[in-house]
């Protein structure tokens, strides 16, 4: 298992999920709740199978870390929210963060 891979997975599903979750509109649409709740449990899935292999915190960080710049964007392309300089500036301190955890940490399972 390529723990990395999956790790992706799982973030890019809770993306997903999350814009499902917009799309649900309060649980108030049917497919998109549905679609919300297969996501999450997959993302929730994958996330477990990393922790097997990498610290909690770690991967914790990167999966939120990334998810949070992603959902991000996908509000910003896909549902038109704007995004003012001090969320850019916030936006770039977590994609820091992130760099950090993963050139720098020997906890982050390398």
């Amino acid at each position: 298992m390529n723990v990395w891979m999956v790790l992706l997975l799982a973030i890019v599903a809770e993306v997903i999920g999350t814009s499902l979750l917009k799309m649900s509109d309060g649980f108030s649409r049917w497919l998109p709740t549905l679609g919300m709740a297969a996501c999450y449990l997959f993302s929730f899935y994958c996330l477990s199978l990393v922790l097997k292999h990498m610290p909690m915190g770690i991967a914790y960080a990167i999966w939120s870390g990334v998810g949070i710049v992603l959902i991000t964007l996908t509000g910003w392309l896909a549902f038109r929210q704007a995004l003012d300089l001090p969320a850019l500036i916030g936006m770039g301190m977590i994609v820091g963060g992130v760099i950090v955890i993963n050139v720098f940490s020997q906890t982050a399972g390398h």
